[in-house]
């Protein structure tokens, strides 16, 4: 599909500088734009970029402040990052969706699957359980007995939700995961573990993404939680009993040991480890690899192994930098304090 820059402004509410009769057909990354395709610049350090690009149209913030003359036609929004987002899903909306159930799927005879849905080759369902209206089951997904699946929720190839759990509207859940497999439980006992059943279930809100190879564990007794707008990115790991406050992001690789409490609008970034039966407060950034063993309060921001305050890490990241040099001063006074101690009368 064709668009002009004013149609783009118009359905943006953003304002043309140029040529407002300029086509796109495409997107484009700024380094490497192309005629016939918008971008868009977000971080000023590709800024640069902006005065060669040959991209059509350039999405930008409306106190963008060009140093040099720009060829492409620019639209100025609110949020030219979001912005560009709006556009690429007014695109994937646009896409031919699939429907219609593939006659190799298997579908329980007691299960239910709403209206305009599509489900594809060799998909399972299990008995008893409800996919809602509009939703997409990809090939080879395996979905339990007694599952709930709400209204226009995504889910993959390969993924495999257990007996049990429920997700809700809106939902994606990505190539690979594994909803509700058996929590890490197990009891000592005369030297070896004895296996604790799992009898919980996933309880997934509406909005969550779950990322590709995702694992989100079943609870022993109640529900792993992952509230409402979660997005979860590849390769996580997600204990039994644990919750997930709404609007939470976690970056790929990150763990999350059983029965911790994260609180709402956080962010996690890649291979940041939380320890069991913690609580992380509301609106906390966690660095990438940190490791968090105890609570964590409101708006906190923290970095390092064990984790400790930013500032504080930054500041020692510095001093541990200078050891070498500290060190071999503090030989050097020590000698010296020696040396005077020897010739002291």
């Amino acid at each position: 599909m064709e668009f002009t820059a004013q149609q783009i402004a118009d359905f943006l509410k953003g304002s043309v500088e140029g040529d407002p009769a300029a086509k796109v057909n495409g997107f484009s990354k700024i380094e490497e734009g192309i005629p016939g395709t918008v971008t868009f610049l977000a971080n000023p350090k590709y800024e640069q970029f902006i005065y060669q690009t040959k991209a059509s149209i350039v999405l930008v913030n409306k106190d963008f402040s060009p140093a040099s003359e720009i060829r492409s036609t620019l639209i100025r929004v609110s949020n030219a990052y979001t912005s560009l987002a709006t556009l690429l899903n007014l695109t994937e909306q646009s896409k031919p969706r699939k429907n219609g159930i593939d006659t190799s799927a298997f579908i329980a005879r007691t299960a239910s699957v709403g209206e305009n849905c599509y489900v594809g080759t060799l998909a399972y369902i299990g008995e008893e359980t409800a996919i809602g209206k509009g939703c997409m089951i990809y090939p080879y997904t395996c979905i339990g007995d007694r599952v709930k699946i709400g209204d226009n929720t995504v889910i993959y190839p390969h993924v495999t939700i257990y007996d049990g759990c429920i997700i809700g509207n809106n939902c994606i859940v990505h190539a690979g995961a594994v909803i509700g497999a058996d929590g890490f439980g197990f009891a000592p006992e005369n030297g070896i573990y004895k296996k604790i059943p799992q009898l919980g279930n996933v309880l997934i809100e509406d909005d969550v993404e779950v990322g590709a190879n995702t694992t989100i564990d079943r609870a022993v007794i109640g529900s792993t939680t992952i509230h409402k707008g979660v997005k979860l990115d590849n390769l996580i790991q997600v204990a039994h009993n644990v919750e997930i406050g709404e609007n939470t992001v976690m970056a790929s690789q990150t763990g999350v040991a059983g029965s911790t409490k994260v609180g709402s609008n956080c962010v996690l970034g890649g291979q940041v480890g939380l320890g069991g039966h913690i609580t992380i407060g509301d609106r906390s950034q966690i660095a990438a690899q940190a490791g968090i063993i105890s609570n964590m309060k409101e708006n906190s921001q923290v970095m390092g192994t064990p984790a400790f305050p930013i500032k504080k890490f930054m500041q020692s990241s510095i001093i541990i930098r200078k050891l070498p040099e500290i060190y071999r001063t503090l030989n050097r006074l020590e000698k010296e304090v020696e040396e005077l101690k020897k010739n002291k009368p």
